[in-house]
């Protein structure tokens, strides 16, 4: 069963409700309200670790700030760096949970890639994420803080220019903590960084997206197919069973006419599973008319998965049938292979470190 949010009785922690809670406590002890604004700045522009960096508070400020409200819920368990400039972070929760968050390189963009869950319950039969299942949602406050930990990263001239959503978890089940802090990461207080260069991954809930349509969302958004018909998509993705594709692909339209955002369709290719010709053809007829990108994924294997990223000539032949459509189509470039960078990798690596760790030795005879 999900929950939602740590004990009640842990600290306030700011970055969940950071306007509210400064504005409360501005208020409670009389302070100008100039001091949130201040605050806002060194977290999400000058990118502060800690309350004493905040010079222009005063020290008796900082000292009852650091006493009273809780900066940082999370610690870094792991920071991994691969050789063509992806950074990813395994991020331990209060709780004792654990996430995952990526700090993509590409030329000038500097794209992020968050969680909004601990572990997933989509059961995607290829993705590490949800091979656990999924434990609770993260709180507001434990999105943005992934955003400001995975800024820090950078140097200081870089900027933040994208943020993903495709980390562990679906985002879309979890909308009421996802969506404030994406408010955080687009307003001009927060990381500034505009609706279209935002994009939420989904497997395609269609009361979810209809919600999104309903408040009148700009955010870009990504449809997770990997699969061109129900009957095989029922296997790859078991939610599917319950929702089918007619009617994710109808809330896809109507979240395209209302925010006028091009739609992406995510489509992962496994060996000898959905990379025939003929997939490439059934996937061609129903997104034809649609405008749409058609991102394709070659897997990335996870230790423990019978599954294959299918070889290159297979690649290519799947293209070329869907070029040839018409259709709009990018092939992913894989970053971060050599630090287990995709999705629930770094997490599940680590728990086989530690339940190494943890094991006894072997007696005499073992």
């Amino acid at each position: 069963m999900t929950t939602d949010a740590p004990a009640k009785d842990e600290p306030t922690h700011l970055l969940t409700a950071i306007d509210d809670t400064l504005e409360a406590y501005c208020l409670d002890r009389d302070l100008p309200r100039f001091r949130t604004r201040q605050i806002r700045e060194w977290l999400f522009k000058k990118r502060a670790t800690d309350w004493s960096q905040m010079t222009n508070l005063p020290q008796t400020l900082r000292a009852q700030l650091a006493s009273d409200l809780q900066l940082w819920s999370t610690k870094i368990i792991r920071h991994t760096k691969s050789a063509d400039g992806t950074e990813k972070l395994l991020i331990g929760l209060a709780d004792g949970g654990q996430v995952e968050c990526v700090l993509l390189r590409d030329r000038v963009r500097r794209t992020i890639c968050v969680s909004t869950q601990v572990g997933c319950g989509m059961g995607c039969v290829f993705c590490a994420s949800g091979l656990d299942g999924v434990d609770r949602n993260l709180t507001t406050g434990e999105i943005v803080e992934q955003m400001l930990r995975l800024q820090m990263l950078l140097d200081e001239k870089e900027r933040l220019s994208h943020i993903v959503v495709m980390g562990m978890g679906e985002p879309l089940a979890n909308l009421d903590a996802l969506l404030p802090a994406l408010t955080e990461a687009h307003r001009p207080e927060g990381l500034d960084i505009s609706a279209r260069r935002i994009t939420i991954s989904t497997v395609g809930l269609p009361k979810a997206i209809d919600r999104l349509t309903s408040l009148n969302s700009h955010y870009r958004l990504a449809i997770s197919l990997h699969a061109p018909n129900d009957e095989l998509r029922n296997q790859l993705v078991p939610v599917n069973h319950r929702i089918g594709m007619a009617s994710i692909l109808q809330a896809a339209d109507n979240y395209f006419n209302s925010s006028g955002r091009r739609l992406t369709f995510e489509y992962v290719l496994l060996a000898d599973i959905n990379d025939e010709p003929k997939h490439a053809k059934q996937l061609a007829t129903i997104l034809t008319g649609r405008e749409a990108l058609l991102n394709i994924i070659p897997y990335n294997p996870v230790t423990g998965l019978p599954y294959r990223t299918p070889s290159m000539p297979r690649q290519i032949q799947f293209r070329k049938i869907l070029e040839a459509s018409g259709l709009r189509v990018r092939f992913r470039h894989r970053k971060g292979d050599d630090i287990d960078a995709a999705c629930g990798q770094l997490r599940r690596s680590q728990a086989a470190q530690q339940h190494l760790k943890d094991s006894p030795p072997p007696t005499d005879g073992q």
